[in-house]
């Protein structure tokens, strides 16, 4: 076992400061506030506190705020996408990773101010940068959303 995979088994959660060094995403378009139950790159849990005070309750629905549906398919890319950073991080070499297709993607109820988000998220496969996870979004022990992720680990510009 090299020290990197020993690091990575470690790990139990990840603050909101270490995942602003592992993602490039900043306010408004960060979906996750922090992750927890980490198992290397293998699975993890991120967590999304819903607010009245989101940007896009003012247009989604003002009346009836609902929290976008593509959002929390985007929180459960970017909670994957964290710890694979996190997990590959090597010697300051900063990667990104570009979401590149969503299947199955499923909403079974809605979700809205004041629900706390867990983004459940397990690998399915990881073949050298391209990675599949299976995701689950759950609110109060319900799925009110699922996919499957792909996405690709890249090189940062400089």
């Amino acid at each position: 076992m090299n020290d990197q995979s020993i690091a990575s088994t470690e790990l139990t959660a990840m603050s909101i400061a270490e995942i602003l060094q592992a993602l490039p995403h900043r306010y408004p378009m960060l979906m996750i506030d922090r992750i927890v139950e980490i198992n290397g790159d293998q699975s993890a849990i991120g967590i999304k506190n819903v607010t009245f005070n989101e940007p896009i309750f003012q247009g989604h629905f003002p009346e009836n705020p609902i929290f976008p549906g593509v959002l929390i398919i985007e929180g459960m890319a970017q909670t994957a996408g964290a710890i694979v950073i996190h997990n590959d991080s090597n010697g300051g070499r900063k990667n990104i990773v570009l979401m590149l297709g969503v299947d199955k993607a499923k909403f079974r109820k809605p979700s809205g101010p004041g629900d706390t988000i867990e983004y459940h998220i397990s690998k399915i496969q990881r073949r050298r940068n391209v990675g599949r996870y299976q995701a689950k979004a759950i609110v109060d022990g319900h799925v009110i959303a699922e996919a499957e992720i792909t996405a690709m680990i890249v090189g940062a510009p400089l």
